[in-house]
């Protein structure tokens, strides 16, 4: 009976990078969070197409052979408000670096916000029930200004908010100590 020789031993795969880590700095949202967003824009849109529906039937008695109709059309848009709701989370980034923070929005139509440190006023950090029950928040940085006095991220995960809030807390008040 012949046995076969021994495997060398090799090392294990190194572990992979964090999936949120993008070049230049950018973070990505938690995937988790698009299943919220997505959650949210379905209903809502359901709870204004069934608000449509009602006024229909209240103020048009003779359009109730349409409201099934008006019904599955309302399920379709809302389905794909959550489609849409959905793939838009996953095009969000935000970054933080030693002039401030910034906001990345968009595919096609991109959108970039950066706020300097010296704009920041205060800063909240807001958990709903869903939000923590997924481990996310929205951070809502207030600023000095009068146009986009308030810059909010939702879908951070939880500590990724905290500890934005602390660093620009910290470096805002090491700015207003050089002064």
């Amino acid at each position: 009976m012949s046995s076969s020789p021994p495997l060398p031993e090799t090392a294990p795969p190194p572990a992979p990078a964090p999936a949120t880590a993008l070049p230049d700095g950018w973070q990505a949202l938690p995937p988790r969070g698009a299943g919220l967003a997505a959650l949210g824009a379905f209903i809502g849109t359901l709870v204004a197409g069934a608000f449509a529906l009602g006024v229909a039937w209240l103020s048009a008695p003779g359009l109730t052979r349409w409201l099934d109709e008006g019904a599955i059309a309302v399920a379709v848009i809302a389905l794909g408000a959550a489609v849409i709701a959905y793939r838009r989370h996953r095009f969000i980034r935000w970054r933080l670096d030693a002039q401030g923070f910034a906001l990345m929005q968009g595919r096609l139509w991109r959108s970039e916000t950066h706020v300097p440190i010296s704009r920041v006023q205060h800063l909240d950090v807001r958990r709903g029930p869903l939000d923590r029950a997924a481990r996310l928040a929205t951070l809502v940085v207030h600023t000095a200004g009068t146009r986009l006095n308030a810059v909010s991220v939702s879908g951070l995960d939880q500590r990724d908010a905290e500890r934005l809030r602390e660093r620009l807390a910290h470096q805002l008040d090491r700015d207003d100590d050089a002064l």
